[in-house]
C-alpha cells in the first residue's frame, strides 16, 4: 500500500459478529472472492465512497467465528473533504449490521496497521454452570462446571516474557519464528462470564485457543504450574489440550507506538 502528498493515513478501530464471516482476511479464487470476509466488506464499503478500489490493511487476521471489538485497520484516502471521524457514519451506513467502524483517525503517513503494532490484547469469554442464556452461546465457551480460578491464574503467570510457543501453534502455521512475546496473561470474572485475557506483541495462527483450552484441561485434571511449564517446554501440540472453539473469543484491542497516531500537521484533521 503506498501514499501520496494528498492522501491520509485513517486508522480505524472495528468491531464485527463473526458468526456468518470466514473470518477477516479477503480470500480471493480466480480473481472473486471465495468467501464472505470483513475485510471484503469493507473494502467494498470504501470503493463506494471513493469512486475507486481502496485496499485496507487490517492489524491481523481473525479466523472464521472469531469476533471484534477493537480490530485495527487503515488505508489512505484521497477524499479531501471528509474530516476523519466521518468516516464513522458514512461506512457504516453502507456497511452490513455485523461490522461497526467504532472510531476513524488521521494518524501518521508510516503507521501500517498490522507492522507498527507493538500489542495485541484478545479476550476469551467462558460461561459457567449448568445452563447459559441462548443469546449468550453465539459468544462464549460454555463449560457445565465451575473452574479454579486461583489454580488457572497460576498456570497463566508462566505465560510471560519471550516464550517459544510451538506447543501452542496449529498444523499448517507459516510463521518463521513460533518466538512471541507475552505481556500478560490471567483471568477474572465479569457479571456473567469468566474472562481469559492474554496481550503479546503478535500471535501464532489459533495460539490464543489453544492456550485456552490447554489451560482449562490442565486445571479440571488438576495439574499444576509446573505441569503446565512443561507442557510449554515440550514444543509438542499433542502435549495441549483441545482447541477452545471460536465463538467466545474476541479481538479486543491494538497498541500502537503514541508517536504515529499523530499525524505530521494534524490542522485539518
Amino acid at each position: 500500500m503506498t501514499s501520496n502528498s494528498a492522501s491520509r493515513n485513517i486508522l480505524l478501530r472495528i468491531s464485527y459478529d463473526g458468526t456468518h464471516f470466514h473470518g477477516w482476511q479477503k480470500q480471493l479464487h480466480h480473481g472473486k472472492e471465495a468467501f464472505r470476509t470483513v475485510q471484503g466488506e469493507i473494502e467494498r464499503a470504501l470503493a463506494l465512497l471513493h469512486k475507486h478500489p481502496v485496499e485496507l490493511a487490517g492489524s491481523g487476521r481473525t479466523d472464521a467465528g472469531v469476533h471484534a471489538c477493537g480490530q485495527a485497520a487503515h488505508f489512505f484516502t484521497d477524499i479531501a473533504r471528509i474530516k476523519p471521524e466521518n468516516f464513522v457514519p458514512a461506512l457504516n451506513s453502507i456497511l452490513p449490521r455485523d461490522v461497526r467502524i467504532m472510531e476513524a483517525h488521521q494518524v501518521s503517513p508510516l503507521l501500517h496497521a498490522r507492522f507498527s503494532a507493538h500489542a495485541r490484547t484478545y479476550r476469551y469469554f467462558i460461561r459457567c454452570g449448568t445452563a447459559a442464556f441462548a443469546h449468550e452461546l453465539p459468544y462464549c465457551w460454555h463449560i457445565r462446571r465451575e473452574p479454579d480460578v486461583e489454580l488457572l491464574n497460576q498456570m497463566a503467570r508462566v505465560l510471560s516474557g519471550e516464550l517459544d510457543c510451538t506447543t501452542f501453534s496449529a498444523a499448517g502455521d507459516q510463521s518463521q519464528s513460533k518466538s512471541r512475546y507475552i505481556y500478560s496473561a490471567h483471568f477474572f470474572h465479569d457479571e456473567r462470564c469468566l474472562v481469559f485475557e492474554i496481550s503479546a506483541n503478535a500471535f501464532l495462527w489459533r495460539m490464543v485457543r489453544s492456550i485456552t483450552g490447554t489451560l482449562l484441561h490442565c486445571e479440571q485434571v488438576k495439574q499444576t504450574r509446573a505441569d503446565f511449564e512443561q507442557i510449554l517446554k515440550s514444543k509438542n501440540r499433542k502435549a495441549a489440550g483441545e482447541t477452545a472453539p471460536p465463538q467466545g473469543l474476541f479481538l479486543w484491542s491494538i497498541q500502537y507506538p503514541e508517536s504515529l497516531l499523530t499525524p505530521p500537521d494534524c490542522s485539518n484533521c
